[in-house]
């Protein structure tokens, strides 16, 4: 047999191979890339419908029970699941002044403030941190790193705070926390994966570094933003430990330390005592209206950043 025909023999050999047999064979899909049984996909639906209704049936009964009058609530004997002589009257009390109206105002200026001042920082600190020719670069960012692992501790941040003369004062609930070495990094990731193209044509166009932030870096980010922005207002407008160790004047309290008072120390809300003394309201549908006054905000804000999550988060965890 001569050269020719054996290179002929094995040309014809391999293109005779059936497809998928041999080492040609397509490598096996993993089993998540399959696609669905009927009774997988019905098992998926029942995971998803009992998880549905775990979350969904508590907040259910809490604003049932806000809802309900103190005839219903007695007779039911404590929560009410079943909703009957529906009324408003617990948070027409709550919203017409007195304690919980003012942390209401109180909770509501320091998120926004708080979460203000604090992206602000955050966006600054990760842009200057993605300049890896900067002046301390490498030394500022292994500062920030060594916070994640290392913390001076409650005294010495109350010693602090106290030597700065914040106590009883509102920058108190903002400063003590209002940067989060975390979401800097976040930033910063996500800053990292912009193209450089962008940023280098800019400066030759004679845009500064605050330009470039503001018209190019911020535009190009508003998903990371947003989800962290988001992370910093559900921290400002849920925290209540600095209030309870800084404040001591109980008219600057937030709405989260007046809801701790009235459903753990069951003390009425300023104003409201009277009302609950004499059956007018039932001590159970206040504690239950301030805990749908504490949720509302966060529920509210929750759907519109949602669409960023998967985009923000992932993507800005891609390069470090």
């Amino acid at each position: 047999m001569s050269l020719t025909d054996t290179g002929t023999g094995t040309d014809e050999r391999r293109t005779a191979r059936p497809p998928g047999a041999g080492r040609w064979a397509a490598p096996p899909r993993p089993v998540w890339e399959e696609e669905p049984t009927g009774a997988g996909l019905a098992g998926k639906a029942a995971v998803l419908t009992v998880a549905c209704l775990a979350i969904l049936f508590p907040l259910w009964i809490v604003v049932v029970t806000s809802l309900s009058s103190r005839e219903t609530i007695s007779d039911a004997g404590g929560l009410v699941v079943i909703p009957r002589d529906i009324t408003f009257i617990a948070y027409q009390e709550l919203l017409s002044g007195g304690q919980v109206q003012r942390a209401a105002l109180v909770s509501l200026g320091v998120t926004l403030v708080g979460t203000v001042f604090s992206m602000t920082v955050s966006v600054l600190c990760a842009y200057g941190l993605v300049r890896t020719d900067s002046l301390g670069h490498r030394w500022i960012l292994m500062t920030l790193l060594a916070t994640l692992f290392f913390g001076a501790g409650l005294i010495p941040t109350y010693l602090l705070v106290q030597a700065l003369g914040l106590t009883d004062s509102y920058l108190a609930l903002i400063l003590p926390s209002a940067v989060s070495v975390f979401n800097i990094l976040v930033l910063r990731s996500f800053f990292m994966n912009i193209s450089p193209e962008l940023m280098d044509s800019a400066r030759i166009d004679g845009a500064g570094d605050l330009r470039i932030l503001w018209g190019i870096v911020i535009p190009l980010s508003r998903a990371v933003i947003a989800v962290i922005a988001l992370f910093y207002a559900v921290g400002y407008w849920s925290a209540w430990f600095n209030a309870s160790l800084y404040l001591s004047d109980q008219d600057m309290m937030p709405l989260q330390n007046v809801m701790i008072q009235l459903v753990q120390k069951q003390e009425p809300p300023t104003g409201l005592g009277q009302q609950i003394k004499t059956g007018q309201l039932s001590p159970l549908a206040v504690q239950m209206a301030v805990m749908v006054l504490a949720l509302l905000p966060v529920a509210v804000a929750s759907p519109f950043v949602q669409k960023h999550f998967r985009k923000g988060m992932l993507t800005g965890a891609v390069k470090g």
